[in-house]
């Protein structure tokens, strides 16, 4: 009974603990999510967090691997950026600072051409 377990302090990182998403990261992946499950390209996510990275996966169904990997890694922010978007087969399709400029390929595939 005279265990005490320390609280995680403020500015946990990768070094003291496990990576995650922030918020505002957060809140932009899954606005995506969601545009891409009403338009009928996604139907499951998964997020893993881990001590170097942290993953959100998307997947057309359940049952296969996801056709994206939206990976955070803060070790490699100073070197090629810490975003990473990987496709179904295991190659970086997009590297980047900037979470915006890693999700846009995605984010390609909900525009249509309207027809007048």
């Amino acid at each position: 009974m005279t265990n005490v377990t320390p609280f995680p302090h403020q500015g946990a990182g990768p070094k003291d603990g496990q990576v995650g998403f922030e918020r505002l990261e957060l809140q932009r992946i899954m606005d995506l999510y969601g545009r891409m499950v009403s338009a009928g390209h996604w139907r499951d996510y998964a997020m893993d967090m881990g001590q170097e990275a942290a993953i959100f996966s998307a997947f057309r169904r359940s049952a296969e691997r996801p056709e994206y990997r939206i990976e955070k890694r803060p070790a490699l922010r100073h070197r090629q950026g810490m975003w990473a978007l990987v496709g179904e087969s295991g190659q970086i399709l997009k590297r980047g600072q900037e979470l915006q400029g890693v999700l846009a390929p995605v984010e390609r595939k909900l525009l249509r051409i309207v027809e007048d």
